[in-house]
């Protein structure tokens, strides 16, 4: 019986492997999103998978010095974990299932619409306070600054922005802006297409950062990268699931052969 005794703390060190990628997941988020300061996803990524290190860390020591109570705890709280995780991860699919870009011909950038976003990211982003932040932190970053390059219309057609650099740098296609460079543009043609048309600023330090384009290229750089984390995440998920059950059944066939006691001193 050697070998159920030691595999409870074996799978402790799994689940503890496993919350290595979550934690990884959480400061990547928060490195990518370093220079727009978007901070409402990260944390609660950082939060569950720190929250499953400590969990695992409880369970190993509760496995190789063979307390029962302790195990008791680990498993009651990797359940619940087990539990904040899909609903998390539920959640994260839910919010970035909706949008996208907007695909223009003859453009190799294209063009983002806040209201084709999930609301809950809507309603992050209108937030006043909220904006102001990533606002601030967006032209600190000179994310337009890049664009001088494109000197001919022809040119700036073609490339391909990223969608911050899209909806805050430019305006909207819709408005039939007249192309001078990059950053520049003459009187719209079509300036009653869309309001964002009326909000762009021929003030180079301003641009489109008041747009709702703005906003939604913002948004959707958000949407990809919780989609990479939520698909980690449901593979994680899945992971656990089966650890928590073998150790559930080790614990218990542990138990009936008297390999932990109350008290942590082993009967075997």
């Amino acid at each position: 019986m050697e070998l159920r005794k030691h595999l409870v703390s074996v799978l402790n060190l799994i689940t503890l492997a496993l919350s290595i990628p979550i934690l990884g997941a959480g400061i990547w988020l928060a490195s990518v999103h370093h220079t727009d300061c978007v901070r409402f996803l990260q944390g609660p990524v950082i939060a569950i998978g720190l929250l499953m290190f400590l969990i695992s860390i409880a369970g190993f020591v509760g496995a190789y010095l063979r307390i029962t109570w302790l195990l008791w705890v680990y498993l009651l709280f990797m359940f619940l974990l087990i539990v904040l995780l899909f609903c998390f991860t539920v959640f994260s699919f839910a919010v970035t299932n909706k949008g996208a870009g907007e695909v223009l011909s003859g453009k190799g950038y294209k063009d983002y619409r806040l209201g084709d976003y999930s609301s809950w990211l809507q309603r992050k982003v209108k937030n006043a306070d909220t904006w102001n932040h990533i606002k601030s932190c967006i032209m600190d970053a000179h994310v337009c600054d890049g664009l001088g390059v494109y000197k001919l219309a022809s040119d700036f057609y073609k490339a391909e922005l990223s969608s911050i650099q899209s909806g805050c740098c430019k305006p909207p296609t819709v408005c039939n802006f007249l192309f001078i460079n990059a950053t520049y543009w003459g009187r719209p043609l079509n300036e009653d297409a869309d309001p964002d048309c009326h909000r762009y600023s021929y003030v180079q330090s301003e641009l489109c950062f008041n747009c709702d384009s703005c906003k939604a290229g913002i948004v959707d750089k958000v949407r990809h990268d919780w989609k990479k984390v939520a698909a980690v995440n449901i593979v994680i998920f899945f992971l656990l699931i089966i650890v928590y059950s073998a150790g559930c059944h080790s614990f218990h066939k542990a138990q009936e052969e008297g390999t932990y006691t109350r008290y942590g001193k082993g009967i075997i």
